[in-house]
């Protein structure tokens, strides 16, 4: 793609350009912390569908994704469908009940505040604990998206891919560091339409230039007839039921993610969830889809084994278009990449800021100096994660789904049951907060039988057990408040 550096660099600096001219729009209107972390509880249900689909798919559905699926075929639907039953059951079971609740107990802008203000916890374990999982997981999380950047930057201008990932950096920084959540808000609504656009276009035109989805299928089935089994692993062996499991859960890691969660926060109103809903659902069906289509087409196209799976999108558009439209194309990638990694550098920064910053040191902290303190927080949070991002041989999905599983595991199930369950206390949420990240951390450095399970599904269950047990062998909550908004009683 070198040698086409010229159309696909003006390409990138429109973009590029275009995003800073919302963040500098964003900064205009960003007067407090509430304007900062939350965009002032502003979205419209088509924003905050598409920034919580951006934010959450990031880099790893335009490279990731269509890596594994380049490498293992069909069997990569298993994730795709966990990850669309995540998004509609996360929408459902949790947008309408955290809004609320989030607002009427005290206008939390964290998950860290909103669980103290919950559980009234006056010792501020649950602020700094949750805090310090949220800002040890993000690390990885983040590195993951400048990894995704570093790639795009060192395959289409052939830099050296340290020195891509730093430029990824700075890119993703700059505008996330002014314009706050209305900047990432609306940058992801552009991101987001982006993305599928390319995923819709990139799949169409491979399947065209291949001679329809026939001649795919036998190109295939002549190299490895088993990547087009759902049922079977590239030897033929049956994938079994630990794998099947494995990919399926995925989509219990949406109930505990921050920067999805942040969108729920965010939107309007309660009235506005369900198009939103529909919105969102639609958008991560086709986008999904398309992202496995890529993959699994680029096994057809591609004579050479790809010495680097997670190239094979950038490397379909540059075999099939010219360089102006690939240039548009490529930019997809980077929206990827920006719409999850400023959404992240975001819920981390108001961590420091927040639950750090304020809680801690500076109570009667004014709100300018909170947003002054969390976009240094981005600044220092970037460097740490662009480090750890520097290492060539780190892979997209391998992070994302370690970050995924610690958020999912130490949040989701305390999330769900702090919604749904009065005689929940401080002392089970933590407990919950804490079985659940350490049992991710252990079950990765586990090997061998059922250690081979993806350790967000084990410690998913084990925070959810520890929950229940913990709550009800300490005392009940002191405090019982009912509160009615829309017909959904809210028990504290």
């Amino acid at each position: 793609m070198v040698e086409n550096q010229w159309a696909i660099g003006l390409t990138f600096t429109l973009y590029l350009a275009g995003m800073f001219a919302i963040g500098l729009w964003s900064y205009l209107r960003t007067k407090d912390m509430s304007d900062y972390i939350l965009g002032g509880r502003s979205l419209g249900p088509l924003p905050s569908a598409l920034s919580a689909g951006a934010s959450d798919m990031s880099g790893w559905l335009l490279l990731g994704l269509p890596g594994y699926a380049y490498v293992a075929g069909v069997e990569a639907g298993w994730i795709a469908l966990g990850l669309l039953t995540g998004t509609w059951l996360n929408w459902r079971v949790v947008a309408r009940r955290l809004r609320i609740y989030s607002y009427k107990m005290g206008d939390c802008l964290t998950i860290s505040d909103y669980l103290e203000n919950r559980f009234r916890d006056n010792s501020r374990l649950l602020r700094i604990i949750s805090a310090l999982i949220i800002l040890f997981f993000f690390l990885f999380y983040t590195s993951s998206g400048l990894v995704a950047g570093g790639k795009l930057f060192e395959t289409v201008f052939g830099l050296d891919y340290r020195l891509a990932v730093i430029v990824g950096t700075i890119a993703v920084v700059s505008y996330t560091l002014f314009g706050g959540f209305l900047a990432v808000a609306w940058t992801d609504v552009v991101q987001g339409l982006l993305m599928s656009a390319a995923l819709v276009i990139v799949p169409v035109a491979a399947i065209e230039a291949m001679g329809g989805v026939a001649a795919i299928q036998e190109t295939v089935a002549a190299k490895n007839p088993a990547l087009l089994d759902l049922w079977t692993g590239t030897s033929g062996e049956s994938i079994g039921a630990i794998s099947i499991f494995s990919l399926l859960g995925w989509g219990l890691g949406y109930f505990g993610q921050p920067h999805i969660l942040a969108r729920f926060k965010a939107i309007r109103s309660e009235e506005d969830i369900p198009a939103a809903r529909r919105v969102a659902v639609a958008w991560a069906t086709l986008t999904l889809v398309g992202s496995l289509i890529c993959g699994f087409v680029a096994i057809a196209y591609f004579g050479e084994p790809l010495e680097d799976s997670e190239r094979a999108f950038m490397l379909l558009i540059d075999a099939l278009f010219n360089p102006l439209v690939a240039g548009i194309l490529l930019a997809a990638i980077l929206a990827a990449v920006m719409s999850t990694a400023d959404s992240q550098l975001l819920v981390a920064s108001s961590a420091l800021a927040e639950d750090f910053y304020r809680a801690l040191f500076r109570q009667n902290a004014s709100q300018r100096e909170l947003v002054k303190v969390g976009r240094l927080a981005v600044v220092l949070i970037a460097l740490v994660a662009s480090y750890i991002a520097l290492e060539p041989e780190n892979q997209v999905l391998t992070m994302v789904s370690y970050a995924w599983a610690g958020f999912g595991a130490a949040f989701g199930p305390t999330i769900v049951f702090s919604l749904y369950w009065r005689r929940m206390n401080r002392n089970g949420a933590l407990a919950g907060i804490i079985v659940g990240g350490i049992t991710v951390v252990v079950w990765k450095n586990l090997s061998g039988g059922i250690f081979e399970l993806y350790e967000l599904i084990p410690a998913f269950f084990m925070s959810s057990a520890a929950i229940a047990i913990v709550s009800l062998v300490t005392a009940e909550p002191v405090v019982a408040i009912k509160q009615q908004s829309k017909g959904v009683t809210h028990g504290v």
